[in-house]
């Protein structure tokens, strides 16, 4: 990897309804490489925001459309993941697939193609994820990865990194220091360092 400083913006959201929870601890390792390697990492709690789910109204892939016409918390995120080089985003794995903060988020990323696949092109997009099993099969996490996987490559979008580990109970994450190390890795590489 190029140990020249990357420049760009990194925007790092949050898909767990805890602050500080297994997934945030990945997410905020992934910030911490991306800092490092000189990007500026903005980060997006998504519990925090009032966002509804997709009416599938089509409203934003009408001629001369605006965008999503659902006026809610995704209006202020909408403008940070156009202006962001990358985006990591941190899930924990519920009932079998990604948090359902993180679904509501991915389904309303759909308002974003009526500017064009243009816009998803170039993303580096980073996933974080964390699950109580021992196994990413049993647990679900696979499912996750693979919609995430879907997603992108059908926007375009480049995946660059997966991380992804068993962790149960609140911050119990923190004991792999492989893992964190490798996500302080991925963040560096969101940050375009090494291209």
């Amino acid at each position: 990897m190029s140990m020249q400083q990357a420049k760009g913006k990194v925007l790092v959201l949050l898909g767990s309804p805890r602050t500080r929870g297994n997934s945030a601890i990945l997410a905020a390792r992934i910030a911490k490489g991306a800092r490092k390697a000189g990007a500026t990492v903005e980060t997006v709690f998504l519990q925090g925001l009032n966002i509804a789910p997709c009416r599938s109204c089509y409203a934003c892939q009408k001629a001369n459309s605006k965008g999503c016409a659902i006026d809610d918390g995704m209006q202020e995120v909408y403008p940070k993941l156009l202006a962001a080089e990358a985006w990591a985003i941190a899930s924990p794995v519920y009932w079998f697939t990604m948090s359902a903060q993180t679904k509501l988020f991915m389904d309303r990323c759909f308002a974003l193609l009526a500017r064009g696949r243009d816009v998803f092109a170039g993303k580096r997009i980073g996933i974080a994820m964390t699950y109580g099993d021992a196994d990413p099969f049993v647990s679900g996490c696979v499912n996750a990865l693979r919609t995430f996987q879907d997603a992108f490559r059908y926007t375009g979008a480049t995946i660059v990194g997966m991380v992804y580990g068993s962790a149960y109970g609140a911050g119990e994450i923190r004991r792999n220091e492989a893992l964190l190390k490798e996500a302080e890795r991925l963040g560096k590489t969101l940050a375009g360092q090494g291209d």
